[in-house]
């Protein structure tokens, strides 16, 4: 049998600035008779919508609830919160395992056009995690806009993960670069983003997708709210890859930040 992946997006309206609502909602959609996954992967800044003017101080609420989803339902989770430490404040996306263990990354690229970087501070490393045989690279947002930053080098990651609150006003944008990011380095892509209106007047629209290693389209969330389920295959990943082994020309380059 193939290794599956089984993975739950979570689609969803956030509640500014109230993450005990926002954990109650995505608690909604993990019951007894939920169906199992692997893991899950919930919106940029999940606990509170993208606000300027949040953010959560240690031992971070919503990283213990984390802890708990991943405990219960014997998965990773993924998602980002904003977080106040030592005076500072970051963009935080936590990797969480089943056994409540975790990694972090801070988004590198801040929003400078939302004035994001007038709050928080650039994080500057990457994360590479694994699950299993699967390995992925978690990013957030803006990121997507940047293609070095993700550029796939040995060695090879399988997912790449871009959690988002990313408007309406700019879908295509989105759609687009994410099936860039897939091509490119022949990975599967999964985005998450939200929908609804947030505290600042923003519409999102969701469009929540996973896209495969050639660049077709396994997942489209739409403008729904939802959990969304998918099963990737890592042998037709790697069999892809084998078979066209477009990663093994690329340039070679030293990022500096």
């Amino acid at each position: 049998m193939k290794p599956l992946l089984n993975i739950a997006l979570l689609q969803e309206d956030l509640a500014w600035e109230d993450p005990e609502a926002n954990h109650r909602l995505a608690e909604r959609y993990f019951t007894a008779d939920s169906p199992s996954t692997d893991l899950v992967v919930l919106p940029e800044m999940f606990s509170s919508g993208f606000t300027r003017d949040f953010s959560e101080t240690a031992p971070y609420p919503s990283l213990s609830w984390m802890k708990t989803l991943a405990a219960a339902q014997s998965c990773a989770v993924y998602g980002s919160v904003a977080v106040t430490e030592d005076q500072a404040a970051f963009n935080r996306g936590f990797w969480v395992s089943p056994d409540g263990s975790f990694e972090q990354y801070d988004k590198r690229h801040l929003f400078t056009y939302g004035k994001e970087h007038l709050t928080f501070q650039p994080g500057n490393t990457l994360l590479r995690t694994g699950l299993g045989q699967w390995t992925f690279r978690p990013l957030i947002c803006y990121d997507l806009r940047f293609p070095v930053w993700s550029r796939n080098v040995k060695p090879y990651y399988d997912v790449l993960i871009y959690i988002a609150s990313w408007p309406a006003v700019r879908k295509e944008a989105w759609k687009a670069l994410l099936k860039a990011r897939a091509i490119e380095n022949q990975c599967y892509v999964i985005g998450v983003n939200r929908v609804g209106t947030d505290g600042y007047g923003l519409d999102y629209s969701g469009d929540s997708c996973v896209i495969d290693f050639k660049g077709d389209l396994l997942l489209d969330a739409g403008d729904q709210k939802g959990r969304f389920d998918i099963s990737l295959s890592w042998q037709d990943l790697h069999d892809f890859r084998r078979t066209f082994p477009f990663l093994e020309d690329a340039d070679e380059w030293m990022f500096r930040n």
